[in-house]
Parts: C-alpha cells; structure tokens; sequence
C-alpha cells in the first residue's frame, strides 16, 4: 500500500453482514491535509465504512490503514490517532463545558503537561470563554458543535472523521464551521467528512460517491460536475410541473427527468437535438412550455444521475 502522502489507505475493503452486503469492494487514498468528503443516501455505506476506518469494526475482507495504522490489525492504535465527531455531537449535555472538555481530555489521554493549553484552545476555538461553568444542554446548536469539534481533536489527532456533523444547525454556524475545518486542514490535518448537504460538498477538496455499498464516482467537484454526468442537463420550466415530469419518463431519449424547485431537470443523451424535442414534446401534451436550455449540471444533478442510471441498470438485469 502507498502511504507516503496519504493518511488514510483503503484497498478492495468489504464488509458484510450475513448475505448482505454494505461496503462492496471500495479503494481510496486521501492525502495528509486533506478535506475529503464522502457522499451518499441513507444506508449507502457511508456510517459502515467510517466505523471500520474508526477501528470499531472489524472488515471482512481487505485492508485500511489510518495514521499509519492498521485497522483491523491495530484498532487500539488507529482510536489514539483520530478525532471522531457524529452529528450528535458526542457531548454529554448534563455535564458543564469545562468539565466535557476535561472528560475528553482524559478519555483521549491528553498529557498533563498539555493539559491547560488544548483547554484554553478548545474554548478559544468554540468562541466560549466565559462560558466554561453553563451546562452542554442549553448552548445553541452552532456553540455545541463547535464544542463537540474542539473535545474531538483536543489531543491533536492526525486524521478527523465527522459523520454528518452539521446536521441541524444552521447556516451561519455551518459556514463557521467549515471555516475551522479548512484551518485545520492548513495545518496538516486530514478530515473524513460525510455530509447530506450538496453545498457543503463545494468545500471539499475532494468527493467520493458511494452508492449501495460501491463507490459510483471520484474526483474534485468541478470534475464530477464536468466528467461524471451520464448525459447532459437541461432546464424545462413548464406547467403544471407534475404532470410535465410524468410525461417525460417515457419521452424518446430522456434518461431522467425531476422536479428542482419551480422547474424541471431533464438528463438527456443530446442537448442540442433535445431542447426542441421536447418542447414539442411537451406542446403536444397540452403542457405550456416555457424556458428550455441546457446548463451546468450541480453535484446534486451528477449524484440524482449516477444513482438513478444505477437502479435502472439493476431493473433491466433483474
């Protein structure tokens, strides 16, 4: 495995659960420094894989290492060096701020001699000076997370994992958030980021898609956006929406076809060809058109396109 650069090292890394499987055969290498963000819907794999990477599973097959470690070899070895964060903060709300700072400090064997310094830093970091003796419990959501990331990374860990860590708050705090992520990435820390949020993914320095257990995609926003697209995107704004959006289901060489807001995203083999299509597509079903124009596709439209080409594959083959 090359690990020169890298923090984290992920080779044909499987798990499964019985006859079930949720990490099918994934590779990745995220450089030190890194902001790596892994995007995925709800029982796609992501949780799975970060806990094997976390050394709290064990894999079935294949191999990983973080910080220089193995995780199915050296799970012990692999907690020492990671901070940990998911999106419910892993604080304990009937403790004060202080004494959560202390408690990680300990759980994290911060040594004594540090001790005062990654305190004051936690509580600079989390804009809570002043704060230190009001209960976890009654912060606003943007101060707990930013608490639970200063309690994550007092003992000044290698490589951060943060499961969907800005679910729920909002977004002020969030773009704060990120803020303090890129300034620890300046520093040398590698960050292991999910997130459900397509602009977050913006922030990113590099994505990786999985879906059903297998990565789909990889590579910068601006590539996914520009390489991963299976056809090209145009804008539909018609009336009424609904029915618009059944319709085009079945139209000749449409791939896909949702709702965005007040108009539609069309995926189609050719947009050229296409725009006048369906406009007369769309006329000849008592649907008043409006604008149709191609434009550039978001992560949102890549990752809808990657995933619905997938599951009409699986239909076919079914």
């Amino acid at each position: 495995m090359p690990e020169d650069n890298n923090s984290v090292v992920i080779e044909n890394l499987v798990k499964r659960f019985g006859d079930f499987v949720a990490v099918d055969n994934i590779n990745l290498a995220i450089r030190k420094g890194e902001v790596f963000g892994f995007l995925g819907p709800n029982g796609a794999g992501k949780s799975t894989t970060i806990r094997m990477l976390c050394g709290l599973l064990t894999p079935t097959s294949g191999r990983a290492r973080v910080a220089g470690h193995d995780v199915g070899r050296e799970p012990e070895a692999v907690r020492q060096n990671i901070g940990y964060m998911s999106q419910k903060f892993s604080l304990y709300n009937d403790l004060t701020v202080i004494e959560n700072i202390r408690l990680f400090a300990g759980l994290y064997s911060v040594p004594s001699s540090q001790l005062k310094e990654r305190i004051e830093w936690a509580l600079e970091m989390a804009d809570l000076k002043g704060q230190e003796n009001q209960l976890t419990a009654t912060l606003p959501g943007g101060w707990k997370q930013r608490l639970a990331l200063g309690c994550a990374v007092l003992h000044k860990p290698p490589v951060i994992f943060l499961d969907e860590p800005t679910s729920g708050v909002d977004p002020i705090s969030r773009r704060r958030f990120w803020d303090l992520i890129h300034h620890m990435a300046g520093e040398g820390v590698t960050v292991f980021v999910t997130t459900h949020y397509m602009e977050e993914a913006e922030y990113c320095n590099r994505l990786a898609l999985i879906f059903r257990g297998k990565i789909v995609a990889e590579g910068t926003p601006s590539e996914l956006k520009r390489k991963s697209m299976e056809g090209e995107l145009l804008l539909v704004e018609c009336e009424p929406l609904g029915t618009a959006v059944e319709v085009l289901q079945s139209a000749p060489d449409v791939i896909d076809a949702a709702v965005f807001g007040n108009a539609l995203h069309l995926v189609v083999r050719d947009a050229a060809t296409a725009v006048p299509q369906v406009k007369q597509y769309l006329s000849e079903r008592n649907i008043t058109v409006g604008r149709v124009e191609q434009i550039r596709p978001s992560l949102e439209d890549v990752f809808v396109s990657l995933t619905t080409v997938r599951d009409a594959r699986k239909e076919r083959t079914a």
